[in-house]
């Protein structure tokens, strides 16, 4: 066995000779990003050696110089003594600080529906048994429930069994008893009608409780998991609270997780597992301990996430996900207890996960539909959720198809030199002077720049574009702008091509230049490209145009970023009148939170992902011509971002359409 020790956190673990760093990293609790999940793709994972004796696998990221200078990737590196691992300040940086300020997420919306959640309670004050009486602890807590409010055939588990007995002596028979439902009928039940089972006792509490009645809806993103506490007696959402996904150390986008999932036997799905719940458990403990409050109260569960979380949420094999036909292991998931997947809440909590409608459209989709308003609106109207991957439904009332295209993380920091996530230190908005082509930055956090996310990408690139930096198709003429530049020094030649820099090294908190290079654009114009493709193909298939749109609704943390005008200058999002456009912030979880107050909203949920027709663009020919048109700045047909052209015209000081 040998030692790794991870500075400057100063954390160590015991190893086996052969054993990757990035592998120990995650048994230390060292949360190094590993955007591509150990597949060295990504080279996110950088550290340096600074003692010890170690095996470098090949790797394009590592140069001889920087392997000289003792820098490895952790993902690619095995272990064949005690080693000394540094990791530099930006990779910490990026996963510690990032955790801080996301810790709140806002959630502003009401219930969908009058509040009837899946759970309450009722009290109770039983006679105790006697000779003359002497019936068993649970026919006498079943003939009290009848008494108390009429409620008949209920049915209690083993576990709560178990411990009946004890509990009714302990609160001298005075206690209150919460009440939730089975997934499926089993008895006679005055809500059965309803489509509910019978319900069943989930817990018992000495004394009269009835005033507290807890519930968490949970969104689990893959980058980010947040929770709301609810007040189920009114529907009052008590608090929020958000952390980074712990399963970020596996791989950055679901592909990479689903990949991991299948290391070590098995192992890799339970470890995946393991930190997603971990997550979801510190989520809901800070959003309780600033309550006042204890997660064993919550007695009911609502999680939203896209179908590879919560197959990984619940520990089923995600690996027929990327393989054709892409068939996940069920889209209806069963009503379950907190105890099967170690939630930290009451262990007979009932969970309820958000019905998928494919591989590639999750619960956080049927969510977002039912939050956004979707699908009881009047107007034609298209939904988006901009992630990993881009989630498009377009209908109403009457319909709704849906269909999902791979962007990429590009827009969170992956596959971008400089990228990072929006968090503190982020350059998170960027104009540039059409007279010099100097940049203005501005840093989330009002802190200095440690490098550059999604929004700061948009924006950059649409100034870049507008101003004449880069051509239409995305490249850059290095002599001819910097004759144009009033410091040609930031526009130059680099190991991945033209770079132009954002900040410089004295301005930047890592102490390095911060640019974007001539393949970072390319990522960025093939992940807008397909999302617009997407876009597209989904509303030509059903015989309509981009015209017809009439409200464009943009869920997603990234939504609350972007700016629609810059959006539009790239070709991310049509060109449409700007008021059409509405950012509605995590509509994940409010989907969550609405499902959780009230019953209703959990049919909606389970009818809507039957019926929402999906769109596979891999067996759609359309969908390739409109990804290759617009593989441009904003798209091969200038005339379908009129906008833009207009613009363009404008700045080239000539007037007309």
């Amino acid at each position: 066995m040998h030692v790794v020790t991870f500075q400057p956190e100063g954390k160590t673990v015991q190893v086996e000779a052969g054993e990757l760093l990035s592998d120990a990293a995650v048994r230390a609790g060292v949360r190094l990003a590993m955007p591509c999940g150990n597949q060295g793709r990504c080279g996110r994972c950088l550290i340096r050696i600074e003692t010890g004796e170690v095996r470098r696998r090949e790797n394009a990221h590592l140069s001889p110089e920087r392997v000289t200078q003792g820098w490895a990737l952790a993902c690619q590196t095995e272990v064949l003594g005690d080693v000394t691992v540094a990791i530099p300040p930006q990779r910490l940086r990026e996963t510690l600080v990032a955790s801080k300020t996301t810790r709140r997420a806002p959630l502003k919306a009401g219930p969908a529906a009058a509040v009837d959640p899946w759970v309450r309670k009722v009290c109770l004050e039983l006679p105790p048994p006697s000779l003359e009486d002497n019936v068993s602890d649970w026919d006498r807590t079943k003939r009290g429930l009848e008494a108390a409010d009429g409620t008949d055939g209920v049915e209690v588990d083993l576990p709560v069994l178990r411990t009946l007995a004890g509990q009714l002596r302990a609160a001298d028979w005075k206690a209150t008893a919460t009440l939730g439902y089975r997934p499926h009928p089993r008895t006679p039940s005055p809500r059965a009608e309803r489509g509910y089972g019978g319900e069943v006792l989930l817990r018992l509490e000495a004394g009269d409780t009835s005033r507290r009645l807890l519930g968490a809806a949970v969104d689990i993103g893959t980058t980010t998991v947040a929770c709301g506490l609810v007040d189920l007696r009114t529907g009052e959402l008590l608090e929020t609270a958000a952390e980074y996904n712990d399963q970020i150390s596996c791989g950055e986008d679901v592909i990479s997780r689903i990949i991991y999932s299948r290391q070590g036997g098995g192992e890799g799905l339970h470890h995946l597992q393991r930190l997603a719940v971990e997550t979801i458990n510190r989520v809901l403990g800070e959003a309780c301990q600033r309550r006042g409050v204890h997660p064993a109260e919550i007695a009911d569960v609502v999680v939203a996430g896209n179908t590879t979380m919560t197959h990984l949420f619940l520990g089923l094999d995600p690996q027929h996900l990327r393989m054709e036909p892409y068939t996940p292991t069920a889209s209806q998931y069963p009503l379950i207890r907190a105890e099967e997947v170690g939630l930290a809440t009451h262990p007979q909590a009932s969970v309820w996960a958000y019905p998928t409608v494919a591989a590639y459209v999750g619960g956080d989709i049927t969510s977002g539909v039912i939050s956004s308003g979707q699908f009881r609106a009047d107007k034609l109207t298209l939904f988006m959720d901009v992630g990993t991957n881009g989630e498009i439904v377009l209908g109403n009332a009457d319909w709704l198809a849906t269909c999902a295209c791979s962007a990429g993380p590009a827009f969170e920091g992956a596959g971008v030199r400089c990228g990072m996530r929006a968090t503190t230190g982020a350059i998170e908005d960027v104009t540039i002077s059409t007279r010099t082509l100097e940049p203005t930055i501005k840093v989330l956090g009002n802190a200095r720049p440690a490098g550059v996310c999604g929004s700061g990408m948009i924006a950059a690139l649409a100034e870049m574009f507008v101003t004449g930096i880069v051509d239409r198709q995305g490249r850059i003429d290095v002599p001819r702008v910097q004759a144009r530049m009033a410091t040609p020094q930031r526009l130059r030649q680099g190991e991945h091509g033209a770079e132009y820099v954002l900040a410089w090294a004295s301005e930047s908190e890592t102490l390095e230049d911060i640019y974007l290079t001539e393949v970072d654009i390319n990522n960025l114009i093939r992940t807008k490209g397909a999302i617009y493709a997407g876009i597209t193909s989904l509303v030509n298939s059903v015989g309509l145009s981009l015209d017809d749109v009439e409200q464009v609704l943009i869920g997603g943390s990234f939504g609350q970023h972007i700016d629609v005008e810059e959006a539009i200058r790239i070709g991310l999002l049509p060109d449409l009148p700007w008021d059409r456009f509405k950012f509605l912030g995590n509509t994940s979880l409010l989907g969550a939170y609405q499902a959780l107050v009230s019953r209703d909203v959990r049919s909606w949920a389970e009818e809507i992902a039957r019926k929402m027709t999906y769109l596979e663009l891999i067996a759609d020919n359309r969908f390739m011509g409109e990804y290759t048109s617009a593989m441009f700045l904003p798209h091969t047909d200038l005339d379908a971002f009129p906008s833009v052209k207009r613009q363009l015209l404008e700045l080239a000081g000539t007037t007309g359409s």
